[in-house]
C-alpha cells in the first residue's frame, strides 16, 4: 500500500509538470514548507487551529479578510453596511467569483458563487448535527428567525438578536469561508479532504501525515495591479516531518522555503538577544517579525465566595498591583524570549498594536520593586511579613518564565511556589476556577479588542472569564461597545475598559507576543497579519 501511494504521488507530480508547462524551459514556482502539527481537516467549519487555517485560507474566501495592517477589507463582499440599531448587515458580494472545478458540478466546471452559497455555509456553521468547531460564531448572535438571508444572487442580510459591532471582524475567521452545497452534499463528512471553495490554490494530493500538494487554481478571481491574475505560485507542496529540529535542518538545506517560529534549542544559535538574525544566518534567510495577537499573561481568580481565594493573599488589590510592580517583564522578553516580543509595561490587556496610541489611557506597571514593596506595606504586609505564602501553577513549558517570576516576587518579599501541571489538567482545573493564581495565554479570534475584553465581562462563564471579575461599570461600558456605530468612540471606550481592568489588576501581562517566520533569500511578496494568516497570492521564488 505504502509503494502503490508513493508511484500514484510520483505520477500526479509528473502529470503536474507535465500539463501546466506552457513552454518546455519555464520553471515552475512551488512553495514548499513543512506543518509539524499536521492538519486534520480541510473543511472550515472545522479550522480551530493554525495548520487547519492555513490550510484552508488558501483554498477558500470568506466575506471580507484581515490585511497586514490590520485593517478588515473587502473580498467576497465588496462592501457592505449595518442598519442604524446595528441588527442588520447587508453584504453585497462580488459577481465575478466562480468556485474550482469539481465533479460535483455539471460537466465539471466551477459555477459562479452566488449570495444563496453565504446563505448555506452559515446555516450549516450553526447546524447542529455538523457540529461544527465554529458554531460559536454565529450561536446566540443572530436572530432565531430567519438569521441569513439572499435578498438577491448578490446581496445578504444578517440580522442579529442584538448589537454586536464586531460582526464584519468575526466574518474574516476560516470559519465563515463560503463553501458549495453540491460539494458537501455529494462527500458528506469526507469534504474534510475533498474541498472546495473560491480561492487561489485547490487540493490535488493529500497522504495524510506525509504530503500535501495543492495548484494554481487557474480561474481565481483576483488580478495585481498589472492585470496579471494572481497566485504567482504554481503550487504549493506541504511536508508533515513531527520534529522542530529536522524542520530547521530542511529549511536550512533549502529543502523547504518557508519555516514558522524555531525550537528553543535552537533560537541562541539563530537569534540575537534583540530578536534580530545572528550574522551568520542574516545572509542565508529573511526573518519576517510581525505583531501577533496574543498575551502571555498570570491571572488570579477575584470570586471571594470561592473557598480557595478567601484566605488566599491574592484576593487583596495592593497585593496584586505590588505583584505587577515586582516583575521585570523587559529581562523576560530578552533573555528568555530572545527579544520576541513587546513587554507589557505600563500595557493593559489589550495588545498594544489594537489601539491606537491617541486613544491610549490605560497607565499599567513597569518594573519597579520599590513601589511594590510600599504597596506591600499599605496592604499590612511590610516587606512581606506576615504575607501567605502563594502558589503559581503554571504549564510544563513555561517553568523557566515562571521560576524567574518566583524569584522577583521573593526578593520583594511575596513567597511565591511554583506548581507545574499539564496543560490539559490546568485548562480544566482554570475552568472550573480551581486555581487561584495562574499562567495563562490569551490568542484574539478576530481583529476587535473586544475579543480580549470579554475576558473581563462578568456574563461569561470560565473561559473566557477565567478570573471571575467582575465590574458594573465595566459590563455597562462593555455592552455599550457593543452598540456604538462610531468606531473613535466604541476605541476610546475600549481604552477605558482596558484602563479600569489594569486599575483593578485581575491579570498580570507580561508580553504581547510577535510571529516569526522565516523565508529563504529567493522568495517576496510573503504577507501575514497579527492573526497569523499567511498570504501567498502574490509570492514570487526568484
Amino acid at each position: 500500500m505504502f509503494f502503490r501511494k508513493k508511484i500514484t504521488f510520483l505520477i500526479i507530480l509528473l502529470s503536474f509538470f507535465a500539463a501546466c508547462k506552457t513552454h518546455r524551459e519555464e520553471k515552475k514556482m512551488i512553495f514548499r514548507y513543512n506543518q509539524i502539527e499536521g492538519i486534520e481537516t480541510l473543511d472550515p467549519a472545522f479550522a480551530k487551529s493554525i495548520a487547519i487555517m492555513w490550510g484552508t485560507h488558501f483554498i477558500f474566501n470568506t466575506l471580507l479578510e484581515v490585511d497586514s495592517g490590520l485593517q478588515t477589507v473587502p473580498s467576497l463582499a465588496k462592501s457592505w453596511e449595518c442598519s442604524a440599531d446595528g441588527l442588520q448587515y447587508t453584504f453585497h458580494l462580488r459577481n465575478d467569483v466562480y468556485f474550482q472545478d469539481n465533479d460535483a458540478f455539471p460537466n465539471g466546471k466551477g459555477r459562479k458563487m452566488t449570495a444563496a452559497d453565504v446563505v448555506y455555509t452559515f446555516r450549516r456553521l450553526i447546524n447542529p448535527d455538523v457540529a461544527a468547531a465554529g458554531a460559536w460564531v454565529f450561536n446566540d448572535r443572530v436572530s432565531k428567525d430567519k438569521p441569513f438571508q439572499a435578498l438577491d444572487d448578490t446581496t445578504v442580510l444578517i440580522t442579529l438578536k442584538e448589537p454586536f459591532r464586531p460582526l464584519p471582524q468575526i466574518l474574516t475567521m476560516q470559519y465563515c469561508a463560503v463553501v458549495p452545497k453540491e460539494v458537501v452534499e455529494k462527500w458528506g463528512k469526507d469534504f474534510r479532504n475533498h474541498p472546495c471553495g473560491t480561492g487561489p490554490f485547490q487540493l490535488k494530493y493529500w497522504d495524510e501525515g506525509t504530503t500535501m500538494v495543492l495548484y494554481k487554481n487557474p480561474h481565481y478571481w483576483e488580478f495585481d495591479e498589472s492585470r496579471v491574475r494572481l497566485p504567482y505560485l504554481d503550487a504549493i507542496q506541504v511536508s508533515f516531518n513531527d520534529t522542530k529540529a529536522l524542520e530547521f535542518l530542511l529549511f536550512k538545506q533549502k529543502k523547504t522555503d518557508f519555516m514558522y517560529r524555531i525550537d528553543g534549542s535552537m533560537k541562541d544559535m539563530v537569534l540575537t538577544r534583540h530578536g534580530t538574525l545572528q550574522p551568520g544566518f542574516s545572509n542565508s534567510m529573511n526573518l519576517l517579525k510581525h505583531s501577533y495577537l496574543y498575551d502571555e499573561y498570570i491571572g488570579f481568580v477575584m470570586d471571594s465566595a470561592n473557598d480557595l481565594v478567601k484566605n488566599n493573599p491574592v484576593r487583596l488589590r495592593k497585593i496584586r498591583q505590588a505583584i505587577n510592580y515586582a516583575i521585570d517583564r523587559k529581562k523576560i522578553v530578552t533573555y528568555f524570549r530572545n527579544g520576541i516580543g513587546i513587554p507589557a509595561e505600563k500595557g493593559g490587556f489589550i495588545p498594544s498594536v489594537m489601539i491606537p496610541d491617541k486613544y491610549k489611557v490605560v497607565e499599567g506597571y513597569e518594573y519597579n520593586p520599590s513601589k511594590a514593596l510600599q504597596l506591600l506595606a499599605e496592604a499590612g504586609f511590610p516587606n512581606g511579613k506576615n504575607l501567605p505564602v502563594i502558589t503559581l501553577t503554571v504549564p510544563d513549558a513555561d517553568v523557566d518564565i515562571c521560576n524567574f517570576v518566583a524569584t522577583q516576587l521573593n526578593e520583594v518579599g511575596i513567597h511565591t511556589e511554583i506548581q507545574i501541571m499539564l496543560k490539559g489538567l490546568m485548562r480544566q482545573m482554570m475552568t472550573k476556577n480551581q486555581l487561584p493564581f495562574f499562567k495563562a495565554g490569551w490568542v484574539a479570534d478576530y481583529p476587535d479588542a473586544e475579543t480580549f475584553l470579554a475576558c473581563f465581562y462578568s456574563g461569561f462563564p470560565s473561559p473566557p472569564n477565567y478570573t471571575q471579575f467582575k465590574s458594573k461599570v465595566f459590563d455597562d461600558w462593555y455592552q455599550q461597545s457593543l452598540k456604538i456605530n462610531d468606531d473613535t468612540f466604541r476605541l476610546q471606550l475600549y481604552a477605558k475598559m482596558d484602563s479600569l481592568v489594569s486599575s483593578e489588576a485581575p491579570v498580570v501581562p507580561l508580553f504581547y507576543d510577535e510571529i516569526l517566520h522565516f523565508t529563504q533569500k529567493n522568495i517576496t511578496g510573503f504577507q501575514t497579519n497579527a492573526l497569523n494568516i499567511i498570504d501567498l497570492r502574490r509570492v514570487k521564488k526568484n
